[in-house]
């Protein structure tokens, strides 16, 4: 099972986000859009969890939310990975209003390690992916253009298990499965 756990913003923030990218969607044809049931923030990527240990990970999964306080995020900004001059992805920011999304980060990772779903251990940088290039690419305009995104705030009271099945979705992408939602506080 290919899994991680993230925040998935509502659908308001999905509604606002998708409105300010409508019209630059249809001007950057070279441009793989990530469709909208698939804008997430990625708290731990797990990759390859064993599924005899699904029911284990839920339960600590659930603890460590549960000791968690619930945060305020919006969308603001954008940006490229690995940088704008050589851009393989585009991704809109996050910004903390309330709340420590690193230290919920943190606990979600060290509580599916201790059950052998052990995260990439690559750094946390809070973003949404709105879009990947088919080779590097100078991106310095596309930041330029959608660089006044900000979506309203909300609330993040639960955190989502969420499986890629890599290739099912469409055009041959990945289809993403929540398996199960973690309250925070």
């Amino acid at each position: 099972m290919r899994l991680f756990v993230a925040v998935v913003p509502p659908a308001e923030v999905l509604d606002d986000l998708a409105a300010h990218l409508e019209p630059r969607v249809e001007a950057g044809r070279e441009i793989r859009w990530v469709d909208r049931h698939q804008w997430h923030v990625t708290l731990a990527f797990l990759g390859q969890a064993p599924e005899r240990r699904l029911d284990d990970l839920v339960e600590v999964l659930t603890a460590s939310a549960a000791r968690r306080r619930p945060l305020v995020l919006r969308l603001s900004g954008t940006g490229a990975f690995p940088n704008p001059y050589a851009a393989r992805v585009l991704w809109a920011g996050v910004e903390q209003l309330s709340g420590d999304l690193r230290s919920v980060a943190r606990g979600i990772r060290s509580a599916a390690s201790s059950v052998g779903a052990a995260p990439d251990g690559g750094r946390l940088f809070p973003h949404v992916t709105l879009g990947r290039f088919p080779r590097p690419t100078e991106a310095t305009r596309w930041i330029r253009a959608l660089d006044t995104l900000q979506t309203p705030a909300w609330s993040v009271t639960e955190l989502a298990l969420v499986e890629s099945h890599l290739g099912q979705g469409r055009e041959g992408r990945p289809r993403h499965e929540v398996l199960a939602r973690f309250p925070l506080g």
